[in-house]
């Protein structure tokens, strides 16, 4: 790979890194690996306010990460970027997996 064409493809890879790179973003991303979920289920779930959860949704949405659903007045959210399914996974497994077993969860 060409010096230029190396440089380019880590600027991308930086890019995508950065919008994984927040707690918030990562547990809402964990949290749609189980498939589509409201943003009152999001907020629930993850104990976020309002503004702070809408702010990390923008990004993940603005980075290809995850798309919406509208159905009525609820928005449901979902992954909808392929590449970022194995890194999910494999950070669920080296970080988290151990954790759910010691919480009984499957």
């Amino acid at each position: 790979m060409s010096p230029e064409l190396l440089e380019e493809k880590a600027g991308e890879a930086e890019a995508f890194l950065r919008s994984l790179a927040s707690r918030h973003r990562l547990m809402i991303l964990c949290s749609l690996l189980g498939g589509e979920l409201s943003v009152t289920d999001l907020g629930e779930r993850l104990g976020l306010t309002q503004s702070n959860l809408s702010r990390h949704l923008a990004t993940l949405r603005d980075e290809g990460l995850v798309g919406t659903r509208r159905e009525k007045t609820m928005i449901f959210y979902r992954i909808t970027s392929e590449r970022v399914l194995p890194i999910l996974t494999q950070l669920y497994a080296l970080f988290c997996a151990g954790a759910d077993a010691e919480q009984g969860e499957p």
